[in-house]
């Protein structure tokens, strides 16, 4: 099973102003992807569609493909 990309960076918070670390965890078509693929664990998965969602918001990365 793989790591989780976070628990070996040691990353206590995910910050969602950092569209470039983001952009790896969704797909082409700016969809989530599943933890199974990228390895992340439950609770940085949260984290992490937290950082996701509040990027879309702020405008940082789009809602859908464009």
């Amino acid at each position: 099973m793989r790591q989780c990309f976070f628990c070996s960076q040691n990353a206590q918070e995910i910050d969602y102003k950092n569209a470039e670390l983001l952009r790896r965890f969704v797909s082409s078509q700016a969809k989530i992807i599943d933890p199974r693929h990228t390895g992340v664990c439950a609770k940085h998965q949260r984290r992490l569609a937290n950082a996701i969602k509040r990027a879309r918001i702020s405008g940082l990365l789009p809602f859908t493909r464009q």
